[in-house]
């Protein structure tokens, strides 16, 4: 009764947080992490101020954006409705939104069945040459690449129309211009697959290795072949990593890489060419439509943070896994 508890009692010192000495490997962990954070802060949090823009007037006497959110009057959602009636706007987006969903359709699929056909490759110096000269042009930045890809088409040095020459197609008196908008769509696609395809299947690789090799020799006991084991065991241990794959895909919809498109695009294909990316560039770096563009990018987000939860729950619901786990 009445015991008084001091700082040496047995329950205080079992309580006492001990608290471990920061080694040197400690310090480098955190310093990398702070280094993270700075990067997402500087690059990420910081520039979310300029939003204010997509509230702004454009004013042709501001040339800088600080003096077009700091003087310019407010727009309210006037930016908004400016391009929700602009028809250039809404065939921008039938562009984006048809070619993103052709690539997500052709490929989406094409890293994932290229690391299982990968996977299937007994001899491993092949396997490695292989695996080295797929993920090679990820490294190739989108300019030199593209610059690489109209080398390859250009109508009278390039080597592409020779090949189809020799299958039986077109003439030689009358060249294939591969970068036009008939076949602008697909000429992307391709080039597309053939950069994308070796670095997209490193992860799918990544966990078809870590799956227990002992499902796949319980399988062969019973019978199974390889392609039932790639059926039955492969594709099903990899859903999870290609349900969030799926679902980040999708919520980037509106979404393009400006270099890609930019890189490419021409006057005889601008019609299809012509994507949100490429639209917000001309709009707000070349017309000086800062406050236009904004609301645009604003739009763009919006309706990819839709996407995916949209998705997401869907998938929660079907498939029983999301993005959130």
């Amino acid at each position: 009764m009445g015991e008084n508890i001091t700082l040496e009692h047995p329950i205080v010192k079992k309580n006492k947080r001990k608290f471990k000495k920061w080694t040197g490997r400690d310090i480098t962990l955190f310093t990398l992490a702070c280094m993270g954070i700075a990067f997402l802060l500087v690059f990420s949090y910081i520039p979310m101020a300029g939003i204010f823009l997509a509230f702004k007037e454009d004013d042709s006497r501001y040339f800088n954006i600080f003096d077009v959110i700091e003087f310019a009057p407010w727009a309210g959602f006037g930016n908004f409705e400016e391009f929700f009636n602009d028809q250039k706007f809404w065939s921008v987006v039938s562009n984006t939104l048809g070619l993103n969903l052709l690539m997500l359709l052709i490929n989406f699929p094409a890293p994932i069945i290229f690391a299982i056909l990968l996977n299937e490759i007994m001899h491993s110096k092949y396997k490695r040459f292989v695996q080295t000269l797929s993920i090679f042009p990820h490294f190739i930045s989108w300019v030199v690449f593209g610059g690489i890809v109209l080398a390859l088409t250009d109508m009278t040095t390039g080597v592409v129309n020779p090949i189809i020459y020799f299958f039986g197609w077109g003439s030689r008196d009358n060249p294939i211009n591969l970068l036009t908008a008939d076949y602008f769509w697909g000429l992307l696609i391709v080039i597309s697959m053939l950069k994308g395809v070796g670095w997209g299947s490193v992860i799918y690789l990544a966990a078809i290795t870590s799956i227990d090799s002992q499902l796949y020799e319980a399988a062969q006991l019973d019978g199974a072949n390889r392609f039932r084991c790639m059926l039955h065991i492969t594709l099903p241990s990899i859903a999870p990593t290609i349900t969030v794959f799926l679902l980040l895909n999708i919520s980037n919809l509106l979404s393009n890489n400006f270099e890609q498109f930019y890189v490419l695009q021409n006057p005889a294909n601008i019609k299809k060419s012509e994507v949100l990316a490429t639209y917000i560039y001309q709009m707000g770096m070349i017309s000086r439509k800062y406050s236009y563009t904004t609301a645009m990018g604003l739009f763009e987000s919006c309706i990819g943070v839709i996407l995916m939860l949209t998705a997401n729950y869907i998938s929660k619901k079907v498939a029983g896994r999301g993005l959130f786990g």
